[in-house]
């Protein structure tokens, strides 16, 4: 289990075979999905749960000042093809050991 911390403003691209089977839950703040064509999808807040995994969604985005943080849970058994060290590796990850809890 990992957490994606985003700053306010900050936006993320999702790449499909980085985030294979992939469960996402918002654990602070907001988080807006950006859709394939670029138009703004949902906001959802803290407890909201979304699998990205074949939903057209190409990007995440904080709409909000303060930080949002998503916890990022995949299986621990993968495909050759969705092995990947971490499920976002452009953004800033974080052991859940060093997580402040809120």
């Amino acid at each position: 289990m990992r957490t994606l911390a985003l700053r306010g403003g900050e936006r993320v691209a999702v790449v499909a075979a980085e985030w294979c089977d992939a469960f996402g839950v918002v654990t602070r703040g907001r988080v807006q999905l950006e859709l394939r064509d670029g138009e703004p999808g949902p906001v959802l807040g803290r407890h909201a749960g979304f699998w990205l995994r074949g939903t057209g969604v190409r990007a995440l985005r904080n709409p909000g000042r303060r930080t949002a943080r998503v916890r990022i849970v995949t299986p621990r058994a993968r495909t050759a093809t969705c092995q990947s060290t971490h499920p976002v590796p452009q953004c800033r990850m974080m052991e859940e050991r060093h997580e402040q809890h809120e």
